[in-house]
């Protein structure tokens, strides 16, 4: 049964107003960078503004759908979808090598929709919960988490703010501004516990605003994606645009990307079970492997790409204290308005990436740290420090691997070389089975 953690302010099942729960909904929407992987994708296909646009509308449409049905009807955790960056290489050349956008993307539509569905049996069959039962045990589970924070920092130090567009001076001036207004709020509650409705639950919205202003003061916010954006649209490049081909090579790709992003949300779901304080039971992780497979068809026949757990709301969590279900619904919600209000989707993806890497990085900060919070609390056996030190290193190996080294390994390896939660998982799995001696030290 989930027990309220001392440092929730707000816990999963507690009451909340629709009105707080909107605002407080529209912070993770805000603090989440789920505009970045279509807006990729989209160069990647050398895609018109047009079409952009579409896939951005269909990618926040599939993470509204798939956060609701997994907040509310499978995993009934706090947890939010969103498109993933693992699929990203493979899908562009699914679609390149298939001849074209329309053939291209009617191939990669099809072995989405076949892994997803394998997804959904492998949850209905129930041996998920026994894999994880075996294989990942409270040691392994909090490494994995350490590692999620660990890879997740170099990228919003890097692409978010020293490799970003513009100056990289005003980044680091934007990042600044933005990083030091999370920390102004969040001391004003914890020094005056009776403000923190106010101020540590909207620490990261106050955050994002002030460094939206600055950055508009800076003449760095870009309005004119925002003037050329419609109000209001229906989405588009749906699998009735671009219809369906079964290509036996790209379904066997997609399993195995399917493979990887199913390690990866694994390792979200122990960090939010790590920050709720809860105990996943058996018969949630089968059905969340139920709803992450539902929400990856659903984004399929939407036309885009898989969406899946994002780790950083768990970060979210532990800055901000709320953990309510209801906050996660009407971020779900307001992915949904986001996917017919283009105007709005348009504005938000405007934001500069700076804004975003100053709050970024304090999020992933605190997922490593909810990680080694698990690893601390338990009993050291012999073998652990290396259970744990291995996948550290091979994480930071990963993400600071040159991309020549990458783009000369084989395909598949390429996607396992792309995504270090899941190469951090599979070391601490084996290691684990290895070394575990059940003798305490």
């Amino acid at each position: 049964m989930e027990e309220k953690h001392s440092n929730l302010f707000i816990g999963p099942d507690d009451k909340i107003g629709n009105g707080e729960a909107s605002l407080l909904g529209l912070q993770h929407v805000l603090a989440m960078d789920v505009y970045v992987p279509p807006v990729i994708l989209a160069m990647m296909l050398s895609m018109s503004f047009s079409e952009k646009m579409g896939l951005l509308q269909v990618a926040f449409l599939a993470a509204g759908i798939g956060t609701i049905i997994q907040t509310a009807v499978f995993m009934k955790m706090p947890i939010s979808q969103g498109p993933s960056f693992v699929p990203l290489t493979a899908a562009s050349g699914i679609v390149l090598a298939s001849g074209g956008l329309q053939k291209g993307m009617a191939t990669l539509l099809g072995a989405l929709i076949v892994g997803a569905i394998l997804l959904v049996l492998l949850g209905i069959s129930g041996v998920f919960y026994k894999i994880i039962q075996t294989l990942v045990p409270a040691l392994v589970g909090g490494t994995i988490i350490t590692c999620v924070g660990l890879s997740l920092i170099p990228t919003a130090l890097n692409s978010n703010i020293f490799q970003a567009s513009g100056n990289i001076n005003q980044n680091i001036i934007l990042a600044g501004i933005t990083a030091v207004t999370l920390l102004i709020p969040i001391s004003i509650s914890i020094h005056f516990p009776s403000l923190q409705r106010l101020f540590r639950t909207g620490a990261i919205i106050i955050a994002l605003l002030a460094g939206t202003v600055a950055a508009t003061m800076m003449g760095r916010f870009d309005w004119s994606t925002v003037k050329q954006a419609a109000w209001f649209s229906l989405p588009q490049g749906t699998v009735l645009h671009y219809g369906v081909t079964f290509s036996p090579t790209a379904i066997l790709t997609f399993i195995i990307i399917y493979a990887i992003l199913t390690t990866e949300t694994t390792g979200t779901w122990f960090a939010m079970g790590a920050v709720t304080n809860h105990q996943i039971t058996n018969k949630q992780w089968n059905r969340g492997l139920v709803g992450e497979g539902i929400s990856c068809l659903i984004a399929a026949l939407l036309g885009s790409t898989p969406v899946t757990g994002y780790s950083t709301n768990a970060g979210i969590i532990s800055i901000t204290g709320v953990a309510s279900k209801r906050v996660f619904i009407s971020a779900g919600i307001w992915f949904i308005v986001l996917g017919f209000f283009t105007k709005i989707s348009a504005f938000l993806s405007a934001i500069p990436a700076p804004v975003i890497g100053g709050v970024f990085a304090i999020i992933c900060v605190t997922i490593m740290l909810n990680g080694l919070r698990v690893i601390r609390n338990l009993q050291e056996k012999d073998g652990d420090i290396y259970v744990i030190g291995i996948p550290i290193v091979l994480t930071f190996a990963l993400v600071l691997i040159p991309t020549t080294v990458v783009k000369e390994a084989p395909q598949m390896v390429q996607y396992l070389l792309g995504s270090p939660i899941a190469v951090a998982a599979m070391v601490a799995i084996i290691l684990n089975l290895v070394m575990s001696t059940g003798k305490n030290k």
